[in-house]
């Protein structure tokens, strides 16, 4: 099996975590090339989705804290003013947090929000995906993003997202990934 660089370095971080008994962020991150864990999460409309409804095409499932809350509004608005480009590309954006239905559902209508928000409220996809945190005194999803290509893997995680920029990288690394 071939590994490139990156997947390798991902391996030996978490070998010597587990060598070493430390715990270091690394070692809970999923790996590129590993199936994207799959969930059956409703959205804004009361709609299931799965990653498994979304073979074929790219995914960009991108976790977030807070509905309306500013950062999280400018990631989602930047999202939303590229999605005719995302579309281009074959790629779904789907957004989850911890809130609710009803939350995402005034979310996304107060932003003209043209694509999924799910509604993780029990967390197990926040889990899953190795995203939850506490954050001033709240249980919620850490603003990160995992690009998910047609075949159900991580082509690429994002454990660092700066809102105002992330749809526009992401959107350039799509576009190198589809021509691979």
């Amino acid at each position: 099996m071939y590994l490139d660089w990156s997947s390798k370095w991902s391996l030996f971080l978490v070998l010597a975590a587990t060598l070493t008994g430390s715990s270091p962020a690394i070692a809970d991150d999923l790996l590129s090339g590993q199936p994207a864990p799959d969930f059956e999460l409703r959205d804004q409309d009361g709609q299931l989705h799965s990653i498994e409804d979304y073979r074929g095409q790219w995914v960009a499932l991108y976790f977030y804290p807070k509905d309306d809350t500013p950062g999280c509004t400018t990631e989602a608005c930047e999202f939303r003013d590229n999605i005719f480009a995302f579309r281009k590309l074959n790629c779904q954006i789907l957004g989850v947090s911890l809130d609710d239905e009803a939350s995402h559902k005034n979310f996304a209508e107060k932003h003209g929000l043209p694509f999924p928000l799910l509604a993780d409220i029990e967390g197990t996809a926040s889990d899953a995906y190795g995203v939850k945190a506490k954050m001033y005194g709240m249980t919620v999803a850490k603003r990160q993003t995992f690009l998910i290509d047609p075949e159900g893997r991580i082509a690429k995680h994002y454990g660092k997202v700066d809102p105002e920029t992330h749809s526009a990288e992401l959107l350039a690394d799509l576009e190198l990934l589809s021509k691979q």
